[in-house]
C-alpha cells in the first residue's frame, strides 16, 4: 500500500476550479516533485492534502486512512509534516524554542506533570531539548539555537523551519519551495540537507520547486501541474524532455 494516496481530488474556490481530478501515490521513502508555471495550483494541492482547505471532492488516504476533514494539527499528528512557501516563524521566540514547540506534540506527561513538575516531565523536557539541538545540528543551525529567529539570515530561517517540521517525526515531509529566495550557495546547502534528511530518517518527501535543478537532481518521480491539472508525470529525464512540459513553461522562468 502506498504511504499516501490522493484520488480524484477536485477543489473550487467559489466558481473557480483550482484543482481538477488530481491523483497521487507516494511510496515509503520516495522523493516526489511537483512543478508547474506560476498559478498552476501547486500550493493549493499542498494545502488540500495537509488540511488547510477541504477538497470539494475526492479522497486523501494516509496509510489507508481517509484524512479528508481532519484539521491540520490532526493530520500532522498522523505523520504528515510540512514547510511553507512563505516563512511562518514566531516573532518573539528563539531558534531552539521554535523546534521544541513542534516537539511538544509528542509529550505524554499531561496536565499533572505540567502543574506539579513530575520526574516524568523533567525527563521528557530534557529529551525534547536534546532532540531539538540534534535536529538543528543536522540542518546546520545549532550555532543559532539561542538567538531570536528573526535575527537570522533568510537561508538559516529556512533551515530552522525544516528542523521544526522534522520535530513532529513525520513519515512524509511536504516542502513548499524550500530553496525560494536562496542564493546559489544556500541552494546547494539546502539540497545537501534534504539528501541528509532522506538518508537519515528514510522519510518520504513531496516537494514543490521552481528551480528545476533541485527537482531533477533530488526527485524519483515528478508531476507537472498546469491550471490545476496534471499534464505529465514521470522520471526527471521523461519530464525534462516532455513536449507538453516544455510548452507549458514557454515564456516563464525555468530556473536551473
Amino acid at each position: 500500500m502506498p504511504l499516501l494516496q490522493v484520488k480524484n481530488m477536485t477543489h473550487y474556490f467559489g466558481g473557480l476550479r483550482a484543482v481538477h481530478a488530481y491523483n497521487l501515490e507516494i511510496e515509503p521513502g520516495q522523493i516526489r516533485g511537483l512543478i508547474g508555471p506560476n498559478g498552476a495550483g501547486k500550493t493549493t494541492v499542498f494545502n488540500l492534502i495537509t488540511g488547510i482547505h477541504r477538497p470539494t471532492s475526492g479522497r486523501i488516504l494516509l496509510e489507508g486512512e481517509d484524512i479528508v476533514g481532519l484539521k491540520p494539527h490532526g493530520i500532522a499528528s498522523k505523520g504528515l509534516g510540512r514547510t511553507f512557501q512563505n516563512l511562518r516563524l514566531w516573532r518573539h521566540m528563539t531558534v531552539l524554542e521554535h523546534v521544541k514547540m513542534a516537539r511538544y506534540s509528542r509529550l505524554t506527561y499531561g496536565l499533572t506533570g505540567a502543574f506539579f513538575g513530575t520526574p516524568k516531565r523533567y525527563r521528557e523536557e530534557k529529551a525534547i531539548q536534546a532532540k531539538a539541538l540534534e535536529l538543528l545540528e543536522m540542518v546546520g543551525a545549532h550555532g543559532f539555537a539561542h538567538q531570536n529567529v528573526l535575527q537570522l539570515p533568510y537561508g538559516a530561517q529556512r533551515r530552522v523551519e525544516m528542523a521544526r517540521a522534522l520535530a513532529t517525526e513525520p513519515r512524509i515531509l511536504f516542502l513548499d519551495e524550500p530553496t525560494a529566495g536562496m542564493n546559489p550557495e544556500e541552494l546547494l546547502q539546502m539540497m545537501q540537507i534534504i539528501r541528509l534528511i532522506h538518508k537519515t530518517f528514510g522519510v518520504a518527501i513531496f516537494l514543490i520547486e521552481h528551480r528545476l535543478k533541485v527537482v531533477m537532481e533530488l526527485c524519483h518521480r515528478i508531476q507537472t501541474l498546469v491550471f490545476g491539472e496534471v499534464i505529465a508525470e514521470g522520471t526527471p529525464f521523461e519530464i525534462q524532455n516532455n513536449p507538453k512540459v516544455i510548452d507549458a513553461y514557454l515564456g516563464q522562468d525555468m530556473e536551473m
